[in-house]
């Protein structure tokens, strides 16, 4: 059976003549020019393929000559591609797929050059499916799926369904030889549509391939609706070639479904068939059937000729498969003659022929890895070289575009190098004018809170004079001028070292405790763990300081005390500040009918400052006041956390 998909594949593959030979033959000599001879000289090498593959060589290598004679590439391509056809009908595959891996080359040198011409498309696509029928004949399908696959693709893009229908034909042909019947079905019932809507005069291979795969599944009646129609497919479009093989298998149906008549009728004619074009490998293939058929009927010296015709042949083809074959039946025919000695002697020869196979099978296998290792090599030189020709073909065009693009791309890059020189500056003088905006602004609530503060001071003094008389409120003055030297000193900046603040916070508080007579006490504590260079927004804690004093210790008529605490947690500075004064709900209580505007104002600047300082450090920045309580709940002064980002003097 593998002889007959062979074949089968070989002929899914090449293309029908439209004319027959002898027809082309009468035109040749009226040809007007050496291009149209040339022309039809591969038109009758095609014409002969199917039936006298010696006269397909013949005009194929006329069709050569002619060609590369007058430099006419196609016609080159094609005529290569009717040797490489020619070598597979003859069983020289070497000789085959170096026909075919030169017309590749030919006409994917000529693609390069002209992409869209559809008879190199469809050139390049046939020698693609050519170099897949020979790795199919060698059994190595899966580069044969890779050519067929390669050559799909390109017919799509020519929109020819008849050679698809063929590629898909011998996709399936493949699967089948991998004994993948459903994938086979399912690619030959895809090119038998195609080719039924076409009028495809090959379609009777098709349909010959799917009656197989009925017939290898035991579906009998199936098989047998499939070769009546290749049958009648054949007497439409004459395929000698497939005929006889459509026969030999119509033979192989009827032997299994018990109609030895009818299996030998189909034999005597497949005989006929391959004798008329003087194919000796299928005749000899069919006196194989013969003979087996014979033997099974009990008619031994029926079986012993056709096994001495097969035999014969198959010396004469020099095939060693089929003397194998041969000298197996023939043992077995003297066994059931009853002639031990002959039966011996020929099972001997058999013996003989299977080493000999078994040799001559190591031999092709090497010759084949052989011809493999050279089509590869083969194939990279060609490559090598079609790159190289492709590469020298569009150079200038390469340049061209090239020097295009180069400009394009230096035009592009020098506007986004400006652009991008000019963003950045333009980035920068924002982040500037953002950053000095925001120190302004700081500056500013800063600012605005030294008057205020001066004019509490001043309200002070004031009163201390008219309570206490001119002496202490020179003393008073004289704090309240160091305390005001510090705040002048830095009021223009936006931080200043921690130590200059607790001297602020220090005077501040002692102004304070000779305003009120000494009625609180305070503390001021610095953590070990904070840095000299530690920074702090000036005057940031003395609102909160001043409220802990009027509002929380005042109201309570006796002893209070304030206490003041930086530390480190983490990256944020803690200042914390704590009274034992009447407690936040009371002082509220106290003040809702006299609130004092300064005071407010005062802690809402504060909280703006606050909010400027995330803002320009985008980390946390906040005020957190609680009231205090002892176990019992009762309560006992007021809790003011001030948490700020670590900062140094001179920088974040």
């Amino acid at each position: 059976m593998k002889q007959n998909l062979l074949v089968v594949l070989l002929f899914c593959c090449l293309l029908a003549s439209a004319q027959t030979p002898d027809s082309l033959l009468a035109q040749l000599p009226q040809a007007k020019n050496d291009i149209e001879k040339t022309d039809l000289l591969n038109e009758i090498a095609d014409g002969y393929k199917s039936s006298d593959p010696s006269r397909m060589e013949q005009y194929a290598e006329k069709a050569l000559d002619l060609s590369r004679k007058i430099k006419y590439r196609v016609a080159e391509g094609h005529a290569l591609l009717h040797l490489g056809n020619a070598g597979i009908l003859s069983g020289d595959y070497a000789a085959a797929l170096q026909h075919f891996t030169a017309a590749q080359s030919v006409f994917e040198s000529e693609y390069g050059s002209s992409p869209k011409d559809e008879k190199i498309k469809a050139g390049l696509a046939k020698a693609y499916g050519s170099i897949g029928i020979v790795f199919s004949e060698q059994s190595n399908y899966a580069r044969a799926l890779q050519y067929h696959l390669k050559a799909v693709p390109i017919y799509e893009t020519l929109d020819e369904p008849l050679r698809l229908a063929r590629v898909y034909n011998n996709i399936g042909v493949v699967y089948k030889s991998l004994k993948n019947d459903f994938k086979a079905l399912e690619y030959f019932v895809k090119a038998q549509k195609i080719q039924e809507k076409s009028a495809d005069p090959t379609i009777g291979i098709t349909v010959t391939n799917i009656g197989n795969i009925y017939l290898a599944q035991k579906n009998y009646p199936k098989a047998f609706e499939y070769y009546q129609k290749a049958k009648s497919m054949f007497n439409g479009f004459p395929n000698p070639r497939g005929m006889g093989e459509l026969l030999n298998n119509l033979g192989f149906y009827y032997m299994r479904t018990g109609n030895f008549g009818k299996a030998k009728q189909s034999w005597d004619g497949a005989v006929a068939t391959f004798s008329g074009i003087g194919d000796k490998f299928g005749t000899a293939d069919t006196y194989a059937h013969l003979s087996r058929y014979f033997l099974s009927v009990n008619r031994p010296d029926d079986a012993l000729d056709y096994a001495n015709r097969s035999l014969s042949l198959g010396k004469e083809l020099g095939i060693p498969e089929h003397i194998v074959q041969a000298e197996k039946m023939l043992s077995d025919i003297y066994v059931k003659k009853d002639q031990p000695h002959l039966a011996l002697l020929h099972f001997q020869k058999y013996s003989e022929a299977k080493d000999s196979l078994n040799l001559h099978e190591n031999i092709r296998k090497s010759v084949q890895a052989e011809m493999n290792f050279e089509f590869d090599k083969r194939e990279a030189l060609q490559k090598k070289e079609r790159e190289k020709r492709e590469m020298l073909f569009s150079e200038q065009s390469k340049r061209h575009v090239m020097q295009t693009f180069f400009i394009v791309l230096f035009s592009l890059l020098l506007f986004g190098i400006i652009f991008l020189i000019y963003n950045r500056l333009q980035l920068k003088k924002t982040l500037t004018l953002q950053k000095e905006l925001a120190e302004y602004e700081q500056k500013a609530l800063h600012l605005q809170m030294n008057p205020h503060f001066v004019f509490n001071c001043l309200g002070s003094i004031s009163s201390f004079i008219v309570q206490n008389g001119t002496d202490s409120a020179i003393k008073y003055l004289s704090k309240f001028s160091k305390l005001m030297r510090l705040t002048l000193e830095y009021s223009k900046e936006s931080l200043i070292p921690i130590d200059k603040e607790i001297e602020s916070l220090q005077n501040y508080l002692e102004l304070e405790q000779l305003r009120f007579n000494q009625v609180f006490d305070f503390g001021i504590e610095k953590s070990p763990d904070i840095e000299d260079d530690t920074a702090i927004p000036p005057l940031l804690l003395q609102p909160f300081v001043e409220n802990a004093i009027i509002h929380g210790l005042m109201p309570k008529k006796e002893q209070g005390r304030i206490d003041v605490k930086f530390a480190i947690s983490g990256d944020n500075l803690v200042c914390t500040i704590t009274d034992d004064g009447i407690g936040i709900d009371k002082s509220r209580q106290m003040k809702e009918q006299s609130v004092s505007v300064h005071k407010s104002m005062a802690l809402d600047i504060t909280k703006k400052r606050l909010e400027m300082i995330k803002a320009m450090t985008s980390r946390k920045a906040n005020v957190d006041i609680t009231e205090r309580a002892d176990d019992a709940g009762n309560v006992i002064g007021t809790q003011v956390v001030i948490t700020l980002p670590v900062q140094y003097v001179g920088g974040n």
